[in-house]
């Protein structure tokens, strides 16, 4: 019997990915360890490999296609000395001619066969009612009645099925029906059976106004980060706060540590020691390297930073991992080669997944200030502003100019209290302005 070769889940929060390539063709043989496919999931590129060994029977998604559910099955694996069975699509093709209006009672008596399951619970006792809607008869339950090419087709238009009229026995969805929806095609209005707590239908797509433009599809990292960040605003309950600290001790030390740098070819950004105060700092107070869930608050005991990173497709968060006990040149060296893969959508899951704690600098760009969204389900993000020049009053009282940078915390109220929330700024502008206590 074939084996299933099935969608893989690729990354945590995975739902969909897009085939992009396949690397074996029909009647390939494959062993495990073969890479199979380049599949794009919702964060990068990624190989798939075989697990089992075999010829490959029959592709059943084409490379390319977009939206291919996790699970589904996108191949069919033969072992040695097996003979593959006819394809599903292949019967699919003679069952999808619809049937005439004047179609003869065995042939729709066959296909219903086909359509009852083996064991039906008894049928209640028969109320009198009006004869049903000829639509009626695709429905099984809350199942829409459609061939599996049908399902198919109309997966890949973006056809909604409960809003399609089937021509095929009972009512059955064929593959002319699903050729002449219209993509999106709007589901018929709930009947008045219909439950009375029913789901909220999703807000209509805006109009697009009649002026000169063009659309790009969504890419899957743009679906998750809409998808994750709407969750987060929603139902994680935000506090900001926000410090001004000044930066020119750390950019003195930052100048001194690269000049001794030099030869081993490492320099250090203003960013790599912004991570390692923030690291520092969650170890200092702890009540705020927390993550929620709905039992349970969970206290780490190291701080890994998640690093926002701007790729053409949107931001992606590699992580720093033991930032609070790495050395500079060690986060400046993992950070650069973490942020060229990301572009390149070439990490793995295990480099842009957990982190206890985020930090997402707009500096470069000249943003004074910005609030950032908790990437959940972390318990506070790290907004960095640009530092530049300000009036400032030194520690002997007189008033000068200082490089000055705003630094705004955002924390999840669930877990962490305004005032331990405060103590954190406190200890991240205290070692961003005596930068040696965070070395030591």
């Amino acid at each position: 019997m074939p084996i299933e070769i099935k969608m893989p889940a690729l990354s945590p929060t995975m739902e969909e990915g897009t085939l992009a390539k396949w690397l074996v063709k029909e009647g390939d043989e494959v062993k495990s360890g073969d890479i199979m496919a380049e599949i794009e999931t919702d964060k990068a590129t990624m190989e798939f490999e075989a697990v089992d060994e075999g010829r490959i029977a029959k592709i059943m998604v084409a490379e390319g296609t977009d939206g291919v559910k996790v699970g589904a099955v996108i191949a069919l694996l033969e072992g040695e000395g097996e003979e593959s069975a006819p394809p599903p699509a292949a019967k699919e093709e003679e069952e999808e001619a619809p049937a005439p209006a004047d179609h003869g009672k065995p042939a729709d008596a066959a296909v219903a066969r086909e359509e009852k399951p083996a064991a039906p619970a008894p049928a209640p006792a028969p109320a009198p009612a009006a004869t049903p809607a000829p639509a009626a008869a695709r429905h099984d339950g809350d199942r829409v009645k459609a061939s599996p090419l049908a399902r198919r087709m109309a997966a890949d238009k973006g056809v909604d099925l409960s809003g399609v009229s089937g021509s095929g026995p009972n009512g059955r969805i064929v593959k002319a029906d699903v050729e002449k929806a219209q993509p999106g095609a709007a589901a018929p209005a709930a009947s008045a059976a219909a439950p009375a707590e029913a789901p909220a239908a999703a807000p209509k797509p805006a109009q697009v106004p009649d002026i000169p433009h063009e659309t790009t599809k969504l890419s899957n990292m743009r679906k998750t980060i809409a998808r994750r960040l709407t969750e987060s605003k929603q139902q994680v309950p935000h506090i900001y706060l926000t410090v001004d600290v000044q930066l020119d001790k750390l950019l003195k030390l930052r100048a001194e540590l690269n000049a001794g740098l030099e030869a081993r070819g490492v320099k250090l950004s203003v960013n790599d020691l912004l991570i390692k105060a923030l690291a520092v700092s969650l170890v200092q107070v702890p009540k705020c390297n927390v993550m929620f869930t709905p039992d349970q608050l969970v206290s780490f005991h190291r701080a890994d930073i998640s690093v926002a990173v701007s790729t053409p497709e949107g931001l992606i968060t590699p992580v720093i991992t033991e930032a609070d006990s790495a050395s500079l040149s060690s986060i400046s060296t993992r950070m650069k080669d973490l942020a060229a893969r990301a572009r390149d959508k070439k990490l793995k899951p295990e480099e842009f997944t957990g982190g206890t704690a985020s930090l997402s600098n707009m500096g470069m760009f000249g943003i004074k200030q910005f609030e950032a969204v908790i990437n959940p389900p972390q318990g506070m993000i790290l907004a960095i502003g640009a530092g530049d020049k300000r009036p400032w009053v030194m520690p002997d009282g007189t008033l000068g100019v200082a490089s000055i940078m705003s630094a705004t915390g955002s924390f999840d109220h669930r877990a962490i209290d305004g005032a331990d929330g405060a103590q954190l700024m406190q200890a991240f502008k205290t070692l961003v302005e005596s930068p040696l206590s965070m070395l030591a």
